[in-house]
């Protein structure tokens, strides 16, 4: 387990299937912790990783400097309810995400909006 990662948080990012060169979208990242976990399994890929919170992604960016100068990780401020690729943004391979309310039936209306 990477410092500073929880034992469900590494777990979790361990089952996915990642390998190098992947795209990834995190949904719902919090402060970073899963993304830049995932960031440095990727090798050469890339993980965007998007919050409905701005604190969120304040604390995201700060934390995980190293991996952005990489240019393996991003942040963005969206709710995945309104969250619409950039022009000329490539697809992603995989996305992933743990225990956000529109997706996880907490909350039915956004879960109706994102899909």
């Amino acid at each position: 387990m990477a410092a500073g990662i929880s034992d469900r948080i590494s777990a979790f990012v361990g089952a996915l299937p990642l390998k190098p060169g992947l795209r990834v979208l995190e949904i719902g990242c919090g402060p970073g912790v899963a993304a830049r976990d995932v960031a440095r399994r990727i090798g050469d890929g890339f993980i965007l990783a998007i919050d409905r919170s701005e604190k969120a992604i304040r604390l995201a960016r700060a934390r995980s400097a190293d991996e952005m100068a990489w240019g393996c990780l991003d942040f963005r401020h969206a709710a995945i309810e309104d969250f619409a690729l950039n022009a000329g943004e490539a697809l992603f391979d995989i996305a992933f995400t743990m225990r956000v309310g529109a997706l996880d039936g907490r909350h039915p209306e956004a879960n109706r909006a994102a899909r």
